[in-house]
Order: structure tokens, then C-alpha cells, then sequence
């Protein structure tokens, strides 16, 4: 078998951040660069991030929203002009 080599890597991040991984991993019994090396190996295993990675979804009342403007609907009327939709809005 083979000798694995090692390297150092360096990464920047919030200190507030890094302290409370420090203590997380500290509860599970490992350090940081066992976590760390616990994430890489994963990353190879699934060839992507270990985890689900998506933004935020929109709410019901949002998506509603959005649904309503691409089939227009509940929409007021059209305006050529933005004197025309100033002076309907002081209606």
C-alpha cells in the first residue's frame, strides 16, 4: 500500500463561522480538518457538493403572484405613458 501525502490548504472565512464549526465538531469528536476531509471525500464520492444547494423558494402568495402576471390576470389596466399611470394612481 502506498503513502498517502498530505497538503495544507488555506481558506478565508467569518470567524464567528469558524468558531461555532470548531465547537460542532468539537461535540462530534473531530476537528476541522477531519470535517473538512469528510466534505472533500464526499464531494468525489457524488462528483458535486454533498448536499442540496438551491436558493430560497418563494412563498405561496408569491408564486400565486407570479402566475397571475405571466397569465395576466387580475391585472390593471395598461398605461402608454407614466403621466397616464400617475394620474390614474391620484385617481
Amino acid at each position: 500500500m502506498r503513502a498517502q501525502t498530505t497538503t495544507n490548504v488555506s481558506i478565508r472565512m467569518d470567524t464567528k463561522l469558524k468558531r461555532e464549526a470548531e465547537e460542532l465538531f468539537s461535540d462530534l469528536g473531530i476537528n476541522m480538518t477531519t470535517a473538512m476531509t469528510m466534505f472533500l471525500k464526499q464531494a468525489v464520492i457524488v462528483q458535486g457538493i454533498p448536499f442540496n444547494v438551491k436558493r430560497r423558494t418563494p412563498n405561496a402568495a408569491t408564486l400565486n403572484a407570479i402566475d397571475d402576471v405571466n397569465n395576466v390576470r387580475g391585472m390593471s389596466r395598461t398605461f402608454d405613458s407614466v403621466a397616464d399611470l400617475m394620474e390614474d394612481l391620484r385617481a
